[in-house]
């Protein structure tokens, strides 16, 4: 059996430590909305459209909002806690991850 050993100076060691807590937020920003839900929210809308909503679809509508909302607030703040770590912009940090803002606020 071999033994192998890998030679890595201390400063390369530091900048792969520093740079872990950026690849975990960089994960969470990239996680999209579950599918199913994306679909159900997509259906729910689709009904809404054609005025065939029921006063359930109507309630389920709104808590699937408010779930979709929070993802998105949770999005922002793992941008904005990635921005600090780079000492730049949000806007700045967007634009390196080609993060397009919203069409409408």
């Amino acid at each position: 059996m071999y033994k192998v050993e890998a030679q890595v100076d201390t400063k390369q060691l530091l900048e792969v430590v520093e740079q872990m807590p950026e690849s975990e937020l960089i994960l969470k920003i990239n996680q999209s909305i579950p599918d199913s839900l994306q679909e159900r929210f997509n259906e729910l809308i689709a009904k809404r459209y054609l005025l065939t909503l029921t006063d359930a679809e109507q309630a389920e509508l709104i808590q699937l909002t408010d779930r979709i909302e929070d993802l998105d607030v949770k999005r922002i703040e793992y941008l904005a806690q990635l921005a600090q770590l780079r000492q730049r912009s949000l806007i700045e940090v967007m634009q390196d991850l080609n993060i397009q803002p919203p069409t409408c606020v």
